[in-house]
């Protein structure tokens, strides 16, 4: 058994969850929002990008750089119509819309493209792979991790090196006092959302082209960006994808040793970080 290219899948998985987790981190890190729909909009991307592609005619690429303005759009409405009137004190309303947000985009997909698996068409690059020594490297896996860095990267530079993100900062921190300063919270919640939403775009490109998708897979991808979020440590780009590499490794390294183990191995892994680190490896930021 090669172990060193089991943990070097492993790693490059962890990218994939990184992208799930990065845009969940981002919403919770500035509004304390916990979004149970999160994995449902991560298949709604994907089967947006599917239909801009078989449509259009499009590379999956381009098809994903349209859709990408139009989720943020749509995450932008969904947070200022919708979401910011459930934010308080109380944790309870933005955990029931949401829940009541993914059944319903469920429904809606399950009604509009049935419940049969799709994949998103990527023609060479499927199949395409680099060698590096003893390990064999799939270009998608490769791409997914380098775009999972690039995300971090930006959202990094957004938030500690923009004006927008002291804004999120400063309404993260006191909302009243930023509010005092000209900042519309309504408007900064909204943008983060939609900003979310991108990320959101870009895992789903991912997925789409890796590995078949439904309707009803949002929830388990959900658990596993909660995962890589937690592992990582609340606040921490750079630790959702610690997070989501530590939730890869485990998991291939689980498969290697017995195929049924594969999931259950990663949730492990999970919990032994849980137990040592309640607030995660990186609690804060690492930059």
């Amino acid at each position: 058994m090669n172990w060193l290219d089991t943990i070097v899948q492993g790693v490059l998985l962890g990218g994939l969850y990184a992208l799930f987790a990065a845009g969940l981190g981002l919403v919770f890190g500035i509004m304390r929002l916990v979004n149970l729909a999160h994995g449902d909009l991560i298949v709604l991307a994907a089967f947006l990008v599917l239909l801009l592609a078989s449509a259009l005619g499009l590379s999956p690429f381009v098809a994903a750089a349209l859709a990408l303005p139009a989720m943020f759009a749509f995450g932008w409405a969904l947070q200022f119509v919708v979401l910011n009137r459930t934010l308080g004190k109380d944790i309870l309303p933005p955990l029931l819309v949401t829940f009541g947000l993914s059944i319903v985009i469920q429904n809606g997909l399950l009604e509009g493209f049935s419940a049969d698996s799709r994949r998103i068409p990527a023609g060479a690059l499927e199949t395409a792979s680099l060698q590096f020594g003893p390990v064999s490297v799939g270009t998608m896996p490769l791409l997914t991790f380098l775009s999972a860095i690039g995300v971090i990267v930006a959202l990094n530079l957004i938030f500690y090196r923009t004006a927008l993100g002291r804004a999120f900062r400063a309404t993260s921190d006191d909302r009243a006092t930023a509010g005092l300063m000209g900042i519309r919270a309504d408007r900064i919640f909204a943008t983060a959302t939609g900003l979310a939403m991108m990320v959101v775009t870009i895992a789903a490109l991912y997925l789409g082209t890796r590995a078949n998708f439904d309707p009803t897979m949002g929830p388990a991808r959900l658990i596993y960006a909660f995962e890589a979020v937690i592992i990582g440590g609340l606040g921490s780009f750079w630790g959702t994808l610690a997070g989501g590499i530590i939730l890869g490794v485990s998991q291939t390294i689980g498969a290697a040793i017995n195929p049924e183990w594969q999931i259950l191995a990663g949730h492990v892994a999970f919990l032994l970080v849980l137990l040592a680190r309640p607030r995660g490896l990186f609690p804060r930021a690492v930059d």
